[in-house]
């Protein structure tokens, strides 16, 4: 009997160690199970907190949009945030809008030679008719700079064009001409220059993070809105105010601001933008001031009442036309008479401006 005993002991031995064997990998298991679970809330801890800290850094980002029709000053005021704000130009960027402006020139001397043909003015020196003829077969590539050593070899006939009587007759404007010349802070907000695409800037003021975008406003940029409409804090609706006279550069037909008030028609009463602040800015204030003496609006704009050659009529109707647009009018319309190249104008301006955004986004942020 004892024999039996020993050899099922001898038997269930290895049984035993076996089972000991597995309770053990279980046991392993079990603690790789835990640990790979913990790992992953903590994982997913950092995730939300990762989450949550960019919904309070995206909540608190000023993202201002300024749109409006081509030419009516959207690139000049953001030329002039980033002088205000300190965002100094590099050289190459004062480089470039150096040729900017080497070709604004040459292509305003060439607008002058034409209008001059066009109005029937005589040239005052008829020697002038071969100046004029070389600065019109100009023609830059698109994209290509006007570098100083082209821009010399127009300087003698720009100099003999401009101080012709019948130059001066169709505009007055004044020149310099300098090799090595660089453009000063005026200079820069006065060239010229069609945006393409989407230019960002970014400023923190009063440790608040702003981005601005400005979007090329040409009928064919106008598709590109689009794409900056996502988180908008504020759109800043440009208007060029002394346009009332002229028409397009795309079809020679439409008048200026009525394409500007269609266009601000379509954005302020988009539900898109039922809780984003938009301000009119109605710019080009110092040429307003100038045709308002000597072009009658009434003659663009048959509903006009009031005195044409009156400022502050002229500007009340203005506005009148653009709060005529909004289907909702239980806000007020914020708006500002603004002129884009006197960088303390927009100073005074963007300040208030700054403190109607900021409200408004505050509002919003405490809805959230």
């Amino acid at each position: 009997m004892a024999g039996v005993v020993r050899t099922l002991s001898r038997c269930l031995l290895p049984a035993e160690a076996a089972h000991d064997d597995r309770s053990n990998g279980k046991g392993r298991d079990r603690e790789r199970d835990v640990n790979q679970k913990r790992e992953a809330k903590r994982r997913s801890r950092e995730i939300d907190a990762m989450i949550e800290r960019e919904k309070r850094s995206v909540r608190r980002l000023v993202k201002i949009l300024l749109l409006g029709a081509g030419e009516s000053g959207k690139s000049t005021f953001l030329k002039q945030m980033r002088i205000i704000h300190g965002k100094e130009f590099d050289q190459k960027a004062l480089l470039d809008f150096r040729d900017t402006i080497f070709e604004n020139v040459i292509k305003g001397m060439r607008v002058l030679v034409d209008a001059r043909d066009k109005l029937g003015v005589p040239w005052q020196n008829s020697e002038n008719e071969k100046h004029g003829m070389f600065v019109m077969s100009f023609e830059n590539k698109a994209g290509m700079p006007v570098e100083p050593c082209t821009f010399q070899l127009y300087v003698p006939a720009l100099q003999a064009l401009w101080n012709d009587s019948g130059i001066q007759e169709a505009y007055g404007r004044r020149s310099e001409f300098q090799l090595n010349y660089v453009p000063s802070r005026q200079d820069i907000l006065l060239a010229r220059k069609a945006t393409k695409g989407i230019v960002e800037h970014d400023f923190i003021i009063k440790k608040i993070p702003f981005k601005m975008v400005d979007v090329g406003g040409q009928r064919s940029q106008r598709q590109k809105w689009f794409q900056c409409f996502d988180g908008i804090t504020s759109i800043l609706f440009m208007v060029s105010s002394s346009e009332y006279d002229q028409v397009l550069m795309e079809d020679r037909r439409t008048n200026r601001l009525v394409e500007s008030m269609n266009i601000f028609e379509t954005i302020v009463n988009n539900k898109l933008f039922s809780n984003v602040s938009i301000i009119l800015f109605l710019n080009k204030m110092d040429l307003l001031v100038e045709k308002v003496r000597k072009v009658s609006i009434h003659k663009h704009f048959s509903d006009f009442r009031g005195d044409p050659h009156r400022l502050e009529d002229v500007q009340a109707y203005l506005v009148q036309c653009f709060n005529r647009k909004r289907r909702n009018r239980s806000k007020p319309l914020f708006h500002h008479f603004t002129t884009a190249i006197d960088t303390e104008n927009i100073r005074f301006v963007f300040h208030a401006v700054k403190d109607t955004i900021l409200q408004e986004n505050l509002k919003d942020i405490m809805l959230q």
